[in-house]
């Protein structure tokens, strides 16, 4: 937990600094493949998900330590042949736990919210899972078990396999030549994330293409065929949460709404998108046919939402930034203060991304999160242990907890003056 909150003080501003010169780099290119508030959401989803794993909410099923201890037939050595077979065997336990996500209703809500944007670019690769509770991937590391291959190289190795996906997020890199052949690149990821029907559920390899044409998955990009992002089922939301549970939320209402008992079992293992013919029937769920003409999310947004929506990300960064950085002296002061301190990123989260919806609820998530702050630093006189590196930093956090109290109420009664313009005027 600690390690992994180290390994990510590091890890975010590099990716937050990437993401925004991809970002200049289309501007200047006159190619801009990033949205504001897309760009936003997709950073959003990617603090709530680093907060759920530095706070260990998720359980393997079976532990890769087990396997080893039961199943290993050799114990190879700890050396650089050692890291390598571990790359390999993470990149084919992922493949196959990639495919799963997609074909099988019940998993792709784990991976709904990593194609949720409909735009294709760097800040997109952040957009992960908060859903998942019990983890089947180890299942899938089964060969590097039988290897004997140690948990301490598995765990060395893992964070970066996942960060070596990072890059190929982009439509500013063509083809790479002879490069296609053997590693995923961005022209094989872009298919991957494109819903136009000849690149669906294609191209699942995470580091290594081989395994798609190993086993049947793999789409070249074709010129003719240029990639439209997003999900056949479009999220029409910014907020990263309400993504993460939209499909499962669904499946539970059809399993629910379904007069055949049958259905209402064998939903969730069905192929990602089948429900219940009843149901389809009686309550349809728009889905898009025609990719080429599809209309991609958006809301009126005016320069100051935009600009406050920044300032809400940039003060739950630091603020996550100062829990990773104080995993261990938060966690000395109470055990149980960094689960709290989740649900406050969490809440924050939630309500600037609703407020970028134009949700007049976000005013309540709001004043749910900031009187949790307030009454943190009421109750303790302090920001978890802040004091210690200034004694008037608990001021300043209680002052924007009442700033953005304030400001978030001015954008609801604003954006509710403008939509009741609008409507007068229809």
């Amino acid at each position: 937990m600690e390690t992994y909150g180290k390994i990510l003080l590091i890890a975010m501003p590099a990716f937050l600094l990437l993401v925004l010169a991809e970002a200049y780099y289309g501007v200047w290119k006159g190619k801009q493949t990033v949205r504001n508030l897309d760009m936003i959401s997709s950073l959003s989803s990617g603090i709530t998900n680093v907060t759920k794993d530095v706070l260990g909410l998720s359980i393997a099923i079976i532990g890769y330590g087990w396997l080893v201890d039961k199943l290993a037939i050799v114990h190879i050595e700890n050396n650089i042949l050692t890291y390598i077979i571990a790359f390999v065997a993470l990149d084919f336990a992922g493949y196959w736990v990639h495919r799963l996500d997609h074909e099988y209703n019940f998993f792709w809500n784990a991976h709904i919210i990593h194609h949720s944007s409909e735009d294709f670019n760097l800040a997109c690769a952040l957009r992960q899972s908060i859903s998942v509770v019990f983890r089947l991937f180890t299942i899938f590391l089964l060969p590097a078990a039988l290897l004997g291959v140690p948990t301490m190289v598995i765990a060395v190795v893992a964070p970066l396999h996942l960060f070596a996906q990072f890059w190929y997020h982009t439509q500013h890199i063509n083809k790479m030549g002879f490069l296609e052949k053997i590693i995923v690149t961005p022209s094989h990821h872009r298919v991957h994330h494109a819903i136009n029907p000849e690149y669906l559920d294609k191209n699942y390899g995470q580091i290594f293409i081989i395994w798609d044409k190993l086993f049947g998955t793999y789409q070249e990009e074709l010129a003719d065929k240029p990639p439209v992002y997003g999900i056949t089922r479009p999220v029409q939301t910014w907020n990263p949460i309400k993504i993460n549970f939209m499909h499962l939320g669904l499946l539970i209402k059809d399993a629910w709404l379904t007069k055949s008992w049958n259905d209402k079992f064998r939903i969730w293992m069905m192929p990602t998108g089948w429900r219940p013919a009843d149901v389809a029937e009686k309550y349809p769920v728009h889905k898009i046919n025609d990719v080429y003409n599809m209309q991609k999310f958006d809301t009126k947004a005016s320069p100051s939402l935009h600009m406050w929506s920044w300032v809400q990300i940039t003060m739950t960064l630091l603020f996550i930034s100062y829990l990773f950085g104080n995993i261990a002296s938060i966690n000395a002061l109470n055990a149980y203060y960094i689960y709290v301190y989740g649900v406050f990123i969490f809440l924050s989260v939630y309500a600037y991304t609703d407020l970028m919806d134009r949700n007049k609820y976000a005013i309540v998530w709001e004043v749910i999160k900031n009187s949790l702050g307030i009454a943190i630093i009421l109750q303790t006189g302090d920001w978890f242990g802040a004091a210690a590196l200034s004694p008037v930093l608990k001021y300043i956090i209680g002052a924007y907890f009442i700033l953005s109290t304030m400001f978030t109420l001015w954008f609801v009664m604003k954006h509710a003056k403008e939509d009741e313009r609008v409507a007068i005027l229809a």
